[in-house]
């Protein structure tokens, strides 16, 4: 991003004038500070920190054109392949196939605070991925509230989506030997807990996965916990524990990029900090990518752009050149 193109949220608050901008507070609202409850939060800090709309006002705005460039693409490339992971209705997947056989694949989490979205509307990435000679394959799994707030389903959803993916992968002409991953928001942090998995326990190499890209995430779920998420979140100590992929970096073994925006909220850029520096100091391979005055929402953008912070990164990361 050229440093100095206006971010939508300052083009936002510029059209809107002066008053409405004095309005457009943005981050927690003024109150008296509070007991500490994580770090130096109190507990209206913390909420705000674990809530994208606090610091980036239009964020379904960008959302709506994500899903209408998803659309876009479909329209060109043609409607993605579903087929099914799992016996349940929404375990499911959309593949865009490449042209070529043989070809490496990517598989994209989506995100959405665990409870809304889906594969669908993040079909935008697809034509990056097909035009450079790349599957790109878009897994479905439950929205949390739908499973009394138990994040270890959607946990497992992933995995088993991704072991089908291995697995099957000949039958869509994909390379299972050339897998790569990628996640936003919610769907990096179950990218980070897929990259941390014992995979020998589902059947699977160690290696099945290359390479990750993940994009403003979550990665230690203490926080996330005490946060406001916790009324449709269930996180008990052992969930805190197994889902924290920074407190399983031992099991890590693929390279990755860990990518956030500037203007962000105080703790998804912290915890894309933390994490990256955990896993530095471990001696394993990881690039962090700082996007200047990028909200939540146009990280993830950039994935659909092959010249993008996003696009380019996993591109480098599976060895292809875009087209």
């Amino acid at each position: 991003m050229h440093p100095t193109r206006p971010t939508r949220r300052a083009a936002l608050l510029t059209a809107c004038g002066a008053v409405a901008s004095a309005q457009q507070t943005l981050g927690p609202p003024p109150h008296p500070k509070g007991p500490k409850v994580f770090l130096d939060y109190d507990q209206v800090e913390l909420d705000a920190a674990y809530d994208q709309t606090v610091y980036e006002p239009d964020i379904d705005q960008l959302s709506a054109k994500l899903k209408a460039d998803s659309d876009m693409v479909r329209a060109r490339l043609g409607n993605p392949r579903r087929a099914a992971y799992g016996s349940k209705e929404i375990e499911k997947l959309d593949i865009y196939p490449a042209s070529r056989t043989n070809a490496p694949i990517f598989i994209f989490i989506h995100g959405g605070r665990w409870r809304v979205a889906t594969a669908h509307d993040y079909g935008f990435p697809a034509e990056t991925f097909v035009r450079a000679g790349a599957h790109l394959v878009a897994p479905d799994f439950d929205w949390v509230q739908d499973v009394g707030g138990d994040l270890n389903v959607l946990a497992s959803q992933v995995r088993h989506a991704i072991a089908w993916v291995y697995r099957n992968a000949a039958s869509f002409g994909g390379d299972p030997r050339r897998i790569y991953l990628g996640g936003h928001s919610s769907g990096a942090h179950l990218a980070g807990v897929a990259i941390t998995t014992s995979w020998k326990d589902l059947g699977l190499p160690g290696d099945c996965i290359k390479g990750a890209v993940l994009l403003s995430g979550m990665y230690d779920l203490k926080p996330v916990r005490l946060s406001s998420r916790s009324s449709y979140v269930k996180i008990d100590d052992a969930t805190e524990d197994a889902l924290s992929p920074q407190r399983h970096i031992d099991r890590l073994s693929v390279p990755l990029v860990v990518a956030y925006g500037t203007r962000e909220t105080p703790e998804f850029q912290r915890q894309s900090r933390d994490f990256a520096a955990a896993v530095k100091s471990a001696g394993k391979p990881v690039e962090l990518i700082v996007a200047r005055d990028c909200v939540h929402m146009e990280t993830v953008e950039s994935l659909g752009n092959p010249y993008g912070l996003a696009g380019s990164a996993t591109l480098k990361m599976m060895k292809l050149v875009a087209e």
